[in-house]
């Protein structure tokens, strides 16, 4: 009984924190912890029991976001497909996590501590390999830096003005693919030039997103 009731409490957590991360996006890091709670099927005391706080919350949606960031990596580098295969498998599962929305929401609500960092940074090391055996394989172009997928997913999950359209996902998902062909060696010989700049390094990656976390001006 008592292992049932660990596997329960671990899966309301996991809920309370899909449910909040869909709310913080479409509302805002200041909605109301009850609507949290009424989407992810439990009483107002279970989320409280499992977040003492909206900032516990809050920070909890960022860790849980980059935590599954670094296991689709992970999943996609020990599979079996070939190099861009595996490239195209995770960024495709990045995008369904809605990275590039998740994170701007939570912008000025959370500081990027030595746990957070860790796990970006555990992230970031996946894709950077994902990024380097691909090109090692001759999959894709040379000129290509880290920042470049990473971007491209982000910008991929930003809402659109109005609330977008009842297709997005999927249409982020088609979008995705034409973005990716244009990784490929075929694109850089087609062009005949190299990607024009800037170039975004893991380091600038890093500034970057620690300054859209905090809630920085440009």
């Amino acid at each position: 009984m008592r292992t049932r009731m660990r596997a329960d409490a671990r899966r309301n957590r996991e809920l309370i924190l899909q449910a909040a991360g869909r709310v913080f996006v479409g509302e805002g890091p200041d909605a109301p912890l009850e609507e949290v709670a009424r989407r992810a099927g439990v009483g107002i005391a279970t989320l409280y029991r499992n977040f003492t706080s909206r900032e516990a919350l809050i920070r909890g949606v960022a860790a849980a976001t980059l935590t599954e960031l670094h296991g689709a990596a992970r999943k996609a580098l020990t599979g079996d497909d070939e190099p861009f295969e595996a490239l195209r498998r995770f960024a495709h599962a990045a995008l369904s996590l809605r990275i590039g929305a998740v994170l701007p929401a939570l912008s000025g609500r959370i500081r990027i501590d030595e746990e957070l960092a860790e796990l970006r940074a555990a992230a970031m090391r996946a894709v950077q390999e994902l990024i380097v055996r691909a090109q090692r394989a001759g999959e894709v172009r040379a000129d290509v830096v880290f920042g470049d997928v990473p971007f491209m997913i982000m910008r991929l999950t930003l809402l659109l003005p109005g609330g977008g359209l009842a297709e997005d996902e999927a249409l982020a998902h088609r979008q995705l693919e034409v973005y990716l062909d244009g990784l490929r060696p075929a694109a850089a010989r087609a062009r005949g030039t190299a990607l024009p700049g800037p170039a975004v390094t893991a380091e600038r990656f890093v500034r970057a997103t620690d300054r859209i976390v905090r809630g920085e001006p440009r």
